[in-house]
């Protein structure tokens, strides 16, 4: 029994360190990313309601059309991470810069779409008229900065592929310590107001990018990769990532759904609907971050032809989803009387607010396992069966949350059909992780 437990133990300790060591620098640059608008929203609240108005109608915009193009780290970590698994490290580095390539050329598209159609899109969200010439201000100076992120976003992935999360949390970081230093001292000690802001953060998206460019490409040059575009390169970027593009605005259609039927109930339901899809977003953090690792981990095992070790690292990587929904679960219930006054006072919200949070907190096991899957057939390139899952979880999702408030159903009722999104997911991904087919073997799928 010893003997034969050994080599198990072993494998299992090996897997815990690289999860881990990948995992936790991944969370830390995750939480970082939105730290960027907490910091432009309390530097910008200090100028007045209209301008922090301005502010979260912008900062929608720009968040919902970086999300939506956040295939550009998770295609490029799977492709990159298997070129490194099959030693190739020149390759890995020239698949990486291809991707870099993808997202300047579309960054640029993006600015080009987005200054003269500002005005239009900002009237969709209804603004008020005091708040419309700040939010046209500050998304128009901070659509400059959309390549910037769109770069990092790319380049974020060619380091998670090279097996490096670290160098991420440090840019994150440096980025958002700087964003905080600009906003306060543009905003304020020059007197730009909601402009500075934008300003500010444009400058620190772009100091992001030049820090992560100096990177790439002190390894392209140390390997030898070249740095010129490959359009043939740029093109197998855009396919890879095209299906998780369809997998990312099938998922943002599930959270429009969510949020436009809470709006529906009631100013107590939306309110409390929000608090909870922020808990929500933040424990997806933590669970992404597991995701990450094994995207990484996984493009690698396939890279390197070894289709056990694979296997062996998913089952690992389940466990751990587990163990963490379990724990974010329970975490959640035990400090509701924390956090819950934090977010409002309103005696109404918080009786809304209860039973919805207690459906979340026993969804994060199922979230945990979905999340981690979700990460390997991502590592594995298996983006059109993604696509294809999120969509059949949309038609499912779409009904059920439309029948909520038909049926009188609250809040609850509406996370509970949120948990049966997440209950396809599982069902979806947890039938091809078992059959086999997403492990294809070799440097390129």
């Amino acid at each position: 029994m010893t003997q034969a437990s050994t080599p198990a133990k072993a494998q299992r300790r090996r897997h815990d360190r690289e999860i881990v060591s990948l995992a936790l620098p991944a969370f830390g640059a995750l939480v970082a990313e939105p730290l960027f608008i907490m910091v432009d929203s309390a530097v910008v609240g200090h100028l007045g309601t209209p301008q922090l108005a301005g502010l979260a109608i912008a900062a929608a915009l720009l968040m919902t059309t970086v999300s939506i193009f956040v295939f550009l780290a998770y295609a490029t970590t799977a492709a990159v991470a298997r070129r490194v698994g099959a030693g190739d490290l020149t390759a890995a580095i020239r698949q990486g810069l291809d991707g870099i390539w993808l997202a300047a050329l579309l960054g640029a598209a993006m600015v080009a779409l987005t200054l003269p159609t500002a005005p239009w899109l900002i009237d969709i969200f209804g603004a008020s008229d005091t708040a419309t010439p700040y939010a046209l201000t500050y998304l128009r100076i901070s659509s400059l900065g959309i390549p910037a992120m769109l770069i990092v976003l790319a380049a974020t992935g060619v380091l998670r592929g090279l097996q490096d999360t670290r160098t991420p949390l440090y840019v994150a970081l440096g980025g958002f310590t700087a964003n905080a230093v600009l906003n306060v001292g543009l905003v304020y000690g020059a007197g730009l107001g909601i402009a500075g802001s934008a300003w500010g953060t444009v400058v620190a998206q772009w100091g992001m990018a030049v820090v992560y460019l100096i990177v790439v490409v002190r390894g392209a040059r140390r390997h030898r990769a070249p740095l010129r575009p490959h359009a043939a390169g740029i093109r197998a970027s855009a396919r890879a990532g095209a299906p998780l593009l369809v997998r990312t605005l099938s998922l943002r259609a599930v959270l429009m759904i969510a949020t436009a039927v809470a709006a529906r109930m009631g100013d107590a339901q939306i309110a409390a609907h929000q608090i909870v899809l922020s808990l929500w977003s933040l424990m997806a953090f933590a669970l992404d971050a597991i995701a990450i690792a094994g995207q990484a981990i996984i493009g690698r095992y396939l890279g390197a032809g070894d289709a056990e070790g694979a296997r062996q690292a998913c089952r690992r990587m389940v466990q751990w989803g587990i163990a963490s929904g379990v724990a974010l679960g329970l975490l959640l219930v035990a400090s509701r009387p924390l956090f819950t006054p934090l977010f409002t006072g309103d005696p109404q919200v918080q009786d809304t607010l209860l039973p919805a949070l207690l459906v979340i907190a026993v969804c994060q096991p199922i979230a945990g396992v979905v999340y981690v899957l979700d990460g390997v057939l991502m590592g594995a390139g298996d983006g059109p069966y993604l696509a294809w899952a999120m969509l059949i979880t949309l038609a499912v999702f779409t009904p059920a949350a439309l029948l909520v408030p038909a049926l009188g159903g609250g809040l609850a009722a509406l996370w509970a059909a949120m948990t049966l999104m997440m209950a396809v997911r599982l069902v979806t991904l947890w039938l091809r992780a078992r059959s086999g087919r997403w492990i294809v073997l070799g440097a390129t799928r």
